[in-house]
């Protein structure tokens, strides 16, 4: 009698490991459709959402005297929300523009809660779309403790106070968390210890949220070139 046999519960591990990997494949399949799908469904919504901007004569379903499906009414969503943005853009690039923000912010600047979330969001918004290295540079440091590297984002290249206290030029970097981009904790280091890496920022990002499952290949200025070996 086999063992197979002496015990019916217990099954080949080949046909276990089979299973988890047809598991696992199906996964890896259906995760990302399933994301992007909410992510779009999401995008969609707040395209149809923009339209209630519009007073009630002036929208769509009214001028046009019927009812769009929720892709029609999202593009056309979209649309106003792009001529929305350019034409405040156009705004606030003159002088009335400028100062009409200014104004407002000083108003928003008096309301205690206000104030901070706006100017944290502003600041924010500011350091990643403008022509700043702000979250343009993917690096590596020490942390938690010497001989474990994480990577982060270099968001100031300087922080004066820091440097001038210390005696010596320190950076910024933000450290993202894994499988959750968005948590993470800033750093302030020597830059000295800081080392830049070439890999892009959609890379880094995506190493960091599969948790280091997909891992970019090296530049290929730093490969070996063919027939050579690595020592």
């Amino acid at each position: 009698m086999t063992p197979t046999e002496a015990n019916p519960e217990t099954k080949p591990p080949g046909k276990r490991w089979s299973l988890r990997t047809y598991l696992v494949a199906g996964v890896l399949v259906w995760l990302p459709i399933l994301a992007t799908i909410w992510v779009v469904s999401f995008l969609l919504h707040i395209m149809n959402l923009v339209m209630l901007l519009l007073p009630a004569a002036y929208r769509p379903q009214a001028v046009a005297g019927m009812a769009f499906p929720g892709l029609v009414g999202a593009v056309l969503g979209g649309v106003f929300a792009l001529v929305v943005l350019l034409l405040t853009g156009i705004l606030v690039t003159n002088l009335i523009g400028r100062r009409l923000v200014i104004w407002g912010e000083e108003i928003v600047n008096r309301i205690p809660v206000v104030r901070s979330v706006y100017g944290g969001v502003k600041s924010f918004a500011e350091s990643v779309f403008s022509q700043s290295n702000s979250f343009r540079k993917v690096v590596m440091v020490e942390y938690p403790r010497p001989g474990v590297w994480s990577i982060g984002f270099m968001t100031a290249e300087n922080v004066p106070e820091v440097s001038e206290r210390t005696g010596e030029p320190h950076a910024a970097v933000y450290i993202s968390s894994a499988l959750n981009a968005t948590a993470g904790f800033l750093v302030i280091v020597p830059k000295r210890v800081i080392v830049e890496l070439d890999m892009s920022v959609d890379a880094a990002m995506k190493m960091i949220i599969t948790c280091g499952v997909v891992v970019p290949p090296a530049p290929d200025h730093k490969l070996p070139k063919s027939g050579e070996t690595v020592a």
